[in-house]
């Protein structure tokens, strides 16, 4: 590794690696044998080629902010760490798009953007650390999605260094390319096709106006109807994003933003696009909010109030330290948004069954969960509470016919839930896809399925080859 990108590009102490032995989900950790820097789709190639030859495991890494364990290493093996790569290469606004490198942050790209009157338009809460790489991986949401779509809406094309070293690219520039959307089936894959080294971006005008407001509920069945009677009303806002009274001291005690602490949700709730009928249409989700019996629904006056409200709601999981909590373990389930009051009765109810405190904030709109588990990760017996929670929670989203997740992926949490969610043939066609981009598995391995059969065996196996399991 050292000959192909530099000793400064490597890292093997144990106290460097310490650093990369686990993403957001802290309960799975495994340390690579070796971390590589690559500044160049070369370095890429050169470095699987290597993994190729002597038959090593290999994983690519962007900024570790997966809460699912998709950047944990199974196994051991080489980190692939694509932060380095970090250069937007090309801004077209006259076609809407950009290229840009795996290791560019999602905030640089909107940022870099703002004096051309455009954004890329998904935004995960993780958007000032996460990058357009790992963002591809786990098709990744945010906020605004509920309007303009998720990661895989704004990726028209990618570069990818396949298993063996060879590189291909599938789709670019122009839109709707003819034949298979193998574009659509990389985005999501959680890196268990290759490693993309470049990707080309659609680009969203920036829109003329917003009207953002605060629905201030007592209850948070309340709240969750109003999401319902927005969206039944024919109403498409830009986001709308709920956090619980307990998330709301979290925020309240980092921010000082003003929030009603005996509020059991608020609710923000944004309306974008034409300065022409913008504030009729604001007007009619403050009525829909106070037939729901939002006590209060407070306006955004200002830019400088609107942000100030978006800095609060994405930086939410940074103050749960303010609870007094030393581990979170945060889900993603989805459920339809008609089934939110019931998802949220579960939560709680599980919360009180397994004696662990639960906090939520979350993407309302197209009900997207994430109920966040308290605990102290020191102590087994809370963690295995964390564990058989967060399956709980899960389980009774598939029941109300949603999914285990949303945007942060399956990684190695919740191999066990695929059987659950597909039938067997379904599994056995997912792997067939992923075996003719990966066929000896040395990309990415142990993830999205608990066997190649797709039977629900435990997890603590992963398939090598078609008819062949070997422990991880």
């Amino acid at each position: 590794m050292r000959s192909i990108v530099g000793s400064e590009n490597v890292l093997t102490s144990a106290a460097d690696l310490t650093a990369y032995e686990c993403d957001g989900f802290t309960i799975a950790k495994t340390k690579p044998d070796v971390v590589v820097f690559p500044l160049s789709t070369e370095h890429i190639v050169a470095i699987v080629k290597a993994c190729a030859e002597l038959d090593v495991k290999f994983l690519a890494r962007g900024a570790g902010t997966s809460l699912a364990g998709g950047c944990v290493l199974v196994g051991g093996g080489v980190m692939i760490a694509l932060a380095r790569m970090k250069r937007i290469l090309e801004v077209n606004t006259r076609d809407r798009y950009a290229v840009v490198e795996p290791g560019v942050v999602n905030v640089w790209l909107t940022n870099a953007l703002k004096p051309h009157g455009y954004h890329y338009a998904p935004d995960p809460s993780s958007q000032g650390a996460c990058t357009i790489g790992g963002n591809v991986a786990t098709n990744s949401g945010g906020p605004h999605t509920l309007k303009y779509g998720v990661t895989v809406n704004h990726i028209l094309g990618v570069e990818l260094v396949l298993p063996d070293g060879r590189v291909v690219t599938c789709g670019g520039p122009c839109e709707d390319n003819p034949g298979f959307d193998l574009t659509g089936a990389i985005v999501g894959s959680e890196g268990t096709f290759g490693v993309v080294s470049k990707v080309w971006v659609r680009l969203t005008r920036n829109p003329e106006a917003y009207r953002t407001l605060l629905g201030v509920f007592n209850t948070v069945d309340d709240a969750t109807t109003a999401i319902s009677e927005i969206i039944g009303a024919g109403i498409v806002p830009g986001a709308l994003e709920l956090l619980d009274q307990t998330m709301l001291s979290a925020v309240e005690a980092a921010f000082k933003f003003g929030f009603p602490l005996d509020a059991g949700a608020v609710l923000i709730m944004e309306v974008d696009g034409l300065e022409a009928g913008l504030q009729s249409e604001a007007d009619r989700v403050e009525a829909i909010a106070k037939r729901c019996k939002a006590r209060e629904v407070r306006k955004a006056n200002t830019e400088a109030e609107r942000m100030a409200l978006w800095k609060a709601r994405k930086q939410a999981f940074g103050t749960i330290g303010r609870l007094g909590y030393p581990s979170y373990c945060t889900q993603d389930g989805v459920v339809p948004r008609t089934k939110l009051p019931q998802i949220m009765k579960h939560i709680q109810e599980v919360s009180k069954n397994r004696g662990i405190a639960v906090c939520n904030v979350f993407h309302a709109g197209d009900g997207n969960i994430h109920p966040i588990l308290m605990f102290d990760e020191r102590d087994p017996d809370q963690v295995q509470r964390v564990l058989d929670a967060s399956h709980d929670i899960l389980d009774e989203c598939i029941r109300l016919g949603g999914s285990v997740t949303g945007e942060h992926g399956i990684g190695v949490e919740k191999l066990d839930f695929m059987a659950k969610l597909f039938a067997k043939d379904d599994l056995d066609f997912m792997q067939r896809l992923r075996f003719a981009f990966n066929p000896d598995n040395r990309c990415s391995p142990g993830k999205l399925f608990p066997t190649a059969g797709g039977c629900a065996e435990p997890s603590g196996f992963t398939q090598t080859k078609p008819g062949r399991r070997a422990a991880v």
